[in-house]
């Protein structure tokens, strides 16, 4: 079978924007928190919740996506992201006020919410078997890659006048400067929605829908005639199995798939990741002292570089490998590395060996979450799922994922915090020993339970849950 890459790669980078703007609406955020809170006089819970009501508005996206794209189409969800992309990026930039801010911080949420589900669900949907995992694997890619564009965006806003330091310039930064740093979102987002319009909608979400014509010929275009009557003739005959409702979802025949997504869906979280791209400067203060390095670059340096690296190899490899060796080998490395980073907060006194050595380790667990876990867990996600109920089961996982993403946020803190008993008995090294154990059963979840799905396609993958 010959693809047709150059009709099918430029709509999947298209979708890919979902992707980018998603990073980018998570990432801006951490270039202006300080400004903002001098702006508007912020508490620490205000300061908190400017912080992360993001995630709630994550979690309400997901909820609203699945019922939006089984029933009007994959391609009006992403649509209705890039609106809501939009409306946050100009109205995060211009509030006077901390709770206009709020709102359409909220709003950006939502749209990631919506991205985060229907960007992967799309380019699997329209991506033949044996390049579909390198092709939503990129998806990751996008992410990290808005992630870097943010922090390399805030840095130039931040010195655009200069030393940021200086009275006069920190002045600019707090009344105007961090406005930029939201602006700058307003052009991506226009562009993803324009470009968006330009694209086909998903044959399977057509086929479901009684247009047999039009995705038969989106289908012919990505591979060819033979692969176009295979492909149809697949998915309408398990369409004919499934009805696409909410009833379906919770069914008996849909009890293994759905627990094994939204097991991976919060395994992914709670194994620590975003521990490191949200607290990476906290992490890395004595690093800093220690090496003279600055906090905030070698974050950027470590979590942005390293995690694109290895995602990189990630798409190379997953379609000739497999989604499974390479979650067991990702994670497994994972935890060996969380262990050591406790092991090394909690037994060596001598600050700038402890750094040295706790840099090494993070970055190996960066490199192995880029590896596997990243981008390998979307990939699964957007494969195991029947096309009736994709959207909304995609969306079940997705909404854990981003509620076990807030919940570590959120005692990642209280787990650090100076004076409390967990820094008391094991230093710094407690969080570390938590997420290590979270890689263990992620490594048994992945080894007893889940489905090798590499070459195979959504239809073959459906029918092997019935079996």
């Amino acid at each position: 079978m010959k693809t047709n890459l150059a009709y099918l790669v430029p709509i999947c980078l298209v979708a890919m924007l979902g992707g980018l703007l998603f990073g980018y609406d998570t990432g801006v955020i951490s270039g202006a928190i300080e400004p903002l809170t001098a702006k508007f006089g912020l508490s620490d819970f205000m300061k908190g919740w400017a912080s992360g009501c993001v995630l709630v508005g994550c979690a309400a996206g997901v909820l609203l996506v699945g019922p939006l794209s089984d029933r009007y189409g994959r391609k009006p969800a992403m649509l209705l992201a890039a609106a809501m992309f939009l409306a946050s990026a100009i109205g995060t930039a211009v509030p006077e006020d901390i709770r206009t801010f709020i709102v359409f911080r909220f709003l950006g949420g939502v749209g990631i919410g919506i991205a985060s589900v229907s960007t992967p669900m799309y380019i699997a949907e329209i991506t033949p078997a044996h390049i579909r995992g390198r092709l939503v694997a990129v998806n990751q890619i996008a992410i990290v890659g808005g992630i870097a564009a943010t922090a390399f965006l805030n840095y130039f806003i931040a010195h655009a006048k200069g030393d940021p330091s200086l009275p006069a310039n920190q002045a600019w930064l707090i009344d105007t400067g961090w406005r930029w740093m939201f602006a700058t979102g307003i052009v991506p987002s226009l562009v993803f929605g324009l470009l968006l319009l330009a694209i086909p909608e998903s044959p399977r979400w057509l086929m479901e829908r009684q247009q047999a014509g039009r995705a038969a010929a989106i289908l012919e275009r990505v591979a060819g005639a033979d692969f176009a009557a295979a492909e149809c003739a697949a998915i309408r005959a398990a369409l004919a199995e499934r009805q696409g409702t909410w009833g379906e979802l919770f069914s008996p025949g849909m009890r293994k798939p759905l627990a094994i997504g939204i097991a991976l869906a919060v395994l992914q979280q709670v194994t620590g990741i975003n521990v490191f791209l949200y607290f990476g400067a906290t992490i890395f203060k004595s690093l800093s002292a220690a090496t003279g390095v600055d906090a905030g670059l070698l974050t950027q340096i470590v979590i942005n570089g390293a995690c694109m690296l290895f995602t990189v190899i990630a798409i190379a490899t997953v379609d000739r490998w497999g989604r499974r060796p390479l979650m067991l080998l990702g994670t497994a490395g994972m935890g060996v590395s969380l262990m050591a980073m406790g092991v090394m907060a909690q037994a060596l006194a001598d600050p700038a060996a402890a750094s040295r050595w706790m840099l090494l380790f993070i970055l190996l667990y960066i490199a192995a979450f880029g590896l596997s876990v990243g981008p390998v867990t979307w990939v699964i996600l957007a494969e195991i799922f029947p096309t009736a109920v994709r959207g909304r089961a995609l969306g079940l996982a997705t909404f854990f994922l981003w509620t076990a993403d807030y919940a570590v946020t959120q005692t990642f803190p209280l787990m650090d915090a100076k004076g409390s008993w967990f820094v008391e008995q094991f230093r710094h090294a407690f969080p570390f020993y938590v997420y290590a154990a979270f890689c263990v059963v992620l490594w048994l979840v992945v080894w007893r339970l889940v489905p090798e799905t590499k070459g195979r396609s959504l239809e073959e993958i459906e029918r092997s849950w019935m079996s």
